[in-house]
């Protein structure tokens, strides 16, 4: 088995398992007591990875418009922004990279805006004033788009830098542009 592709010699571990043309992951294998056996899947991990990609890509794209590089910080919105956890959404590389301290939650961010909205009449007319000078950034006509979003299918990304998480978590280095001629100690990882 030695040096053959998904082998443990290969991944580093005997609990990624071949499963026909893909590999599962073994978490917990509770079987030699009667427990269940957990795996997570590529198609468990592929949905996630979509996921990220797609709402990285669209934060890529709002700064871009913005003409800046990097953010100070970041809100989340939502059930799922109050409930994930800042420190793993940027391992995911779902937000971009800034100090933890500075990734919060809004909570339900457009509730809070209705009922705003709806009890007072000069908040109503500031937010319809701020509607009106929105600029829509349209994702699906975007060229720039693709380009992020396929760089963010890597976790957490495959050329941005994460220097704030850098300092709060070791990750693997990764080559990902092993063959492009690109400087390799660009995403190195302490």
């Amino acid at each position: 088995q030695q040096g053959l592709i998904g082998s443990p010699e290969q991944t580093g571990t005997d609990r990624c398992i071949a499963e026909g043309r893909t590999h599962s992951y073994l978490l917990h294998d509770g079987t030699a007591t009667g427990g269940p056996r957990i795996m997570v899947t590529q198609g468990d991990i592929r949905p996630i990875q979509l996921a990220k990609a797609a709402l990285y890509a669209g934060a890529r794209l709002l700064m871009d418009e913005m003409g800046i590089d990097k953010v100070d910080r970041v809100t989340l919105a939502g059930a799922f922004g109050a409930h994930i956890s800042p420190k793993h959404a940027m391992v995911l590389g779902m937000i971009p990279d800034a100090p933890l301290d500075k990734v919060t939650s809004a909570g339900n961010a457009a509730g809070t805006g209705a009922r705003i909205a709806l009890c007072n009449v000069a908040s109503r007319d500031a937010i319809e004033d701020t509607v009106r000078h929105i600029h829509k950034v349209e994702t699906a006509i975007e060229p720039r788009f693709q380009e992020h979003f396929v760089n963010a299918t890597a976790i957490p990304h495959a050329t941005d830098l994460f220097p704030h998480l850098d300092g709060v978590a070791t990750l693997p280095h990764n080559n990902f542009n092993a063959n492009s001629g690109s400087d390799s100690t660009r995403r190195r990882r302490r």
